[in-house]
């Protein structure tokens, strides 16, 4: 395995107070239309964090310019010293194109722990919300839910086999609502807003986890607000923004025009 990482690596991970190491690529497998599975070889103790929290990833580029991504961690292998990610790629953005032609064997630089999102330990139930690029967090979210505990999911898929499911700890009630979007564009709420009104609140404490499009969670964090949910009971991460693409270091365009 190459032993350092690149040297921008190392010092954005310094700034960031993360760590960077270099991770080899066990492998990279199609799990649905969208979604492909990379398995990563490297000290997952290290950089995969506590569940909700992400890597950056540095990707191999055709030009000069540095272009990380960063995808959610799916699950941890410890044993192994494995870690887990599922990336969207029905798109052509630098990072699908990654994950749908990356070879096992093969050597990246990855800076981790990142993201600022973890599980809420008072909340009786917990939502997570949003589009197919968000079932790697809120699964590997959900595993680590202490029965007895209720995770919903309410997500909104491209294609029939999207809708991947995990298998939780028998203790946790689980409620899984999968959302066709039937052709929508990637920006309307209209979808996922239906889900979530077809779905009553259970009682207690709950807490909702939206990751996905950066206009349509903004809408769903409005409509979570107005059916009770206080500010900080609702966790928000945009993972992406229709018609734009991320930064090179990874984040979406987060203006507001």
């Amino acid at each position: 395995m190459t032993s350092a990482p690149h040297e921008s690596s190392l010092e954005l991970a310094a700034r960031l107070g993360a760590t960077a190491e270099v991770c080899e690529v066990v492998s990279a497998t199609p799990l649905s239309s969208s979604v492909h599975q990379v398995v990563l070889a490297g000290p997952a103790d290290v950089l995969a964090g506590v569940a909700g929290n992400d890597v950056m990833i540095k990707l191999d580029s055709d030009s000069s310019k540095i272009v990380r991504r960063r995808y959610s961690v799916r699950s941890v292998d410890e044993a192994k010293d494995r870690f887990t990610l599922w990336v969207t790629s029905a798109h052509e953005g630098p990072g699908s194109q990654w994950a749908r032609r990356v070879q096992s064997g093969t050597h990246v630089d990855v800076i981790g722990p990142r993201g600022k999102i973890a599980l809420d330990p008072l909340a009786d139930w917990h939502l997570f919300l949003g589009d197919v690029s968000c079932l790697g967090a809120a699964y590997r979210m959900a595993e680590s839910i202490e029965p007895p505990g209720r995770a919903i999911f309410i997500v909104e898929v491209e294609h029939p086999d999207d809708a991947l499911t995990a298998t939780f700890d028998e203790g946790v009630a689980i409620t899984g609502i999968f959302v066709d979007r039937m052709g929508r564009a990637h920006d309307d709420p209209s979808g996922l807003l239906g889900g979530l009104s077809a779905f009553a609140f259970p009682p207690d404490a709950g807490h909702a986890y939206l990751f996905g499009e950066f206009h349509v969670m903004k809408v769903a964090k409005v409509a979570l607000l107005d059916r009770g949910l206080n500010e900080g009971s609702v966790s928000l991460k945009h993972f992406w923004r229709a018609g734009r693409s991320n930064a090179d270091h990874g984040e979406p365009d987060k203006s507001d025009d």
